[in-house]
């Protein structure tokens, strides 16, 4: 199979400062311009080439590359951009084709993970990494989950998530890496990244301006021929392959046997698996004779795609099974099936391509994931990849979703050559701002100051009296005034907070939250709340009440405890109120609301005696046909809503995923019916 290799190349635009003076010639120009296919360079580049003296050393910033950018897709766009416009999110740099997918993206744990990073002032990731920070979760996190805690569906979970246990364990981690004497020495250094070696190789020629250079990825090279100057020069010479034509696939559909040099390429990650055997002999253009027109000779290529991942939440079934226990829902075992079905098939094409696969020079895999990695490295019976086979290399460079496209062009990006102008000024300015800033980053920074054993004790009354006010416990909360010598107008702290700001004192808290049951008490003699104290918006307690019951529990104080006790009128607190009339009015409101209630439903069923339910299927002369037959047939909504009456909503989400549950069953019975 014969797959084109279009190349479209830009001018060479400097990003450095180059030598506008420069004037290059029309072959100068046309290298510059050609792409150069490793395995095919020109004689007159080939014996031009030289290793540069730095060339381990990183050169950013660089040049404009002869590389064309990869084609963008609409759901996506490139790591080097910002995405920016009215259906796009700038800080996952990810653009959407409908609104409705950018509104998706919002609820996803990528977009929430890149807020939780732009909050600590770290660096957003992109979908790829986002991606393998979840499949490496550490398996190790144990966890049991209960029915509350089932997925659903759509694979969401109400209380724990993957982006939970992802944090959980980025804290511990962090808190290993900060005291390293409290944790597994081995797993502190698993997580210690070094600086590792630049991606590219590069090489002078007199052929190319000054300044400018041609760039090989290192991964194509072994660590025999790293090692000397002349020996990575010699190893270019010797990859140089004659074109060669289309080997005849045979007649059973399996791969055709092939002697000559290829190379392994295979990606796999989210349900989604894709491989491909390129050889790297070029084959020239049948239809022009142009040297920019080469195909690349597909000896076998395929895909595979299961749903696995867990919708909008991210993870395989199996990393979330194994983090927080097995999920019991129908999306988890079609997706636990899926998964099993996934490492069939990939192992079986292993096996036919295992011909291929055992001559190829260099196998490129990406594979994140314990269970990714497990699919094709096992240990099974017939194992065909081996993890330490010195051929495996990693893609120096950021990959998409595995398909066959984009197969090819990490293909095409590791063996065209790059042609980039490298600014020595530039490189020296930017090493010495790295330095700088390793430097800063390095100083440790200051500690938070010490509270004092005065601080710490308010801190801890403040959240034991909010809570007994949020739980209406107005005994207990009145018994731990007493006991910790405090007053009703104890101010909370830190006074700085959102909830201490607007309510700054016990009375402010009972109020804001209606209260009512608590706000005599805490007006009593016994407790001693001042009602005329103000927050830092300057208003009292009193207009902090939300409900007319908790403004009549101040009236009510006020007729109990005297006009003496307090400043009413500083208060705001209206006149004063008798508790029998306060408890009358309350009932008399309470009966109207019952008596209209009970007249709306006399109305209801008068109205379906006469008329029937309006549920669409009408018969003759405008009446349906429940009145018709005489008898009342419900809607669907009508039978849901009645189930969940008198639910609390605790009760009507479970109720809500079993219902889901049982869809999900039906539609999964269907199916393997239908097949």
């Amino acid at each position: 199979m014969n797959i084109k290799l279009i190349f479209s190349i830009p001018d060479l635009i400097p990003l450095g400062n180059c030598n506008s003076s420069i004037k290059m010639d029309k072959k100068t120009d046309d290298l510059l311009r050609r792409p150069l296919y490793l395995y095919d360079l020109p004689a007159d580049v080939l014996n031009s080439l030289s290793l540069k003296a730095d060339a381990g050393q990183p050169t950013q910033p660089e040049l404009q590359t002869a590389t064309p950018p990869r084609p963008q897709t609409p759901s996506s766009v490139s790591n080097d951009s910002t995405a920016v416009g009215s259906q796009s999110c700038s800080l996952c740099t990810l653009a959407f084709v409908t609104v409705q997918e950018q509104r998706d993206h919002l609820k996803t744990d990528l977009h929430h993970y890149n807020l939780k990073q732009k909050v600590h002032g770290l660096k957003p990731v992109t979908e790829a990494e986002f991606e393998k920070l979840v499949d490496n979760l550490d398996e190790s996190i144990s966890g049991s989950e209960s029915e509350d805690d089932e997925d659903d569906e759509d694979g969401s979970s109400r209380k724990d998530t993957t982006l939970a246990a992802l944090l959980k364990q980025q804290a511990v981690l962090a808190d290993r890496q900060r005291n390293p004497d409290n944790g597994d020495d081995e797993a502190s250094k698993g997580q210690r990244s070094g600086t590792g070696k630049p991606p590219l190789l590069w090489f002078s020629s007199p052929k190319l301006p000054e300044n400018t250079f041609y760039g090989i990825y290192r991964v194509l090279f072994t660590a025999e021929e790293l090692d000397k100057e002349d020996a990575i020069l010699e190893a270019v010479k010797q990859r140089q392959l004659s074109p060669i034509s289309m080997p005849k696939p045979p007649k059973d559909g399996s791969p055709p046997s092939y002697n000559g040099r290829h190379v392994f390429l295979c990606m796999i990650g989210g349900g989604h698996f894709a491989a491909m055997v390129v050889s790297l002999a070029p084959k020239k253009s049948k239809h022009s004779a142009g040297p920019l027109n080469k195909e690349a000779v597909v000896l076998a290529h395929k895909t595979f795609h299961r749903y696995t991942t867990r919708r909008k939440q991210g993870g395989s079934q199996s990393v979330n099974d194994n983090s927080k226990g097995v999920a019991h829902s129908a999306g988890a075992s079609l997706r636990r099936y899926n998964e099993q079905a996934l490492v069939e098939d990939i192992r079986a094409l292993l096996k036919d391509w295992k011909a291929l696969i055992d001559t190829s020079d260099l196998l490129f895999i990406r594979a994140t994931g314990t269970t990714n990695r497990r699919a094709l490295f096992g240990p099974y019976d017939g194992q065909v990849l081996r993890a330490n086979d010195p051929r495996i290399r990693g893609f120096p460079f950021s990959t998409r979703r595995a398909t066959q496209n984009e197969l090819m062009r990490s293909f095409i990006e590791l063996t065209r050559l790059k042609v980039r102008e490298i600014d020595p000024t530039a490189v020296q300015t930017l090493e010495a701002t790295t330095v700088d800033t390793t430097k800063a980053k390095a100083q440790p920074k200051p500690a938070p100051p010490k509270l004092t054993e005065e601080e710490e004790t308010a801190l801890l009354h403040t959240t034991q009296i909010q809570a007994l006010i949020r739980r209406s416990k107005l005994p207990a909360l009145l018994s731990y005034l007493g006991t910790n010598d405090l007053t009703a107008s104890f101010r909370f702290q830190p006074a700085d907070t959102q909830q201490n700001h607007h309510a700054p004192t016990p009375l402010h808290l009972a109020a804001s939250q209606n209260a009512a049951a608590l706000i005599v008490g805490l007006l009593s003699k016994a407790a001693g709340a001042d009602p005329t104290l103000t927050n830092a918006e300057g208003k009292t307690p009193f207009e902090l009440a939300g409900d007319r019951a908790t403004r009549d529990a101040f009236r009510v104080a006020r007729s109990e405890l005297g006009e003496e006790a307090f400043d009413w009128e500083a208060a705001k607190v209206p006149p004063a109120l008798k508790r029998e009339e306060a408890e009358k009015r309350a009932e008399r409101e309470k009966k109207e609301k019952q008596a209209k209630e009970e007249a709306r439903r006399k109305a209801e069923e008068e109205r379906l005696k006469n008329e029937g339910p309006q549920i669409g299927a009408t018969g003759t002369k405008g009446k349906s046909l429940g009145a018709l037959t005489g008898s009342v047939t419900k809607t669907a909504q009508e039978r849901r809503e009645e189930e969940a009456r008198g639910l609390t909503p605790e009760q009507r989400m479970r109720l809500d995923r079993e219902r889901r549950a049982r869809a999900a069953e039906e539609r999964l019975r269907r199916l393997q019916g239908g097949a």
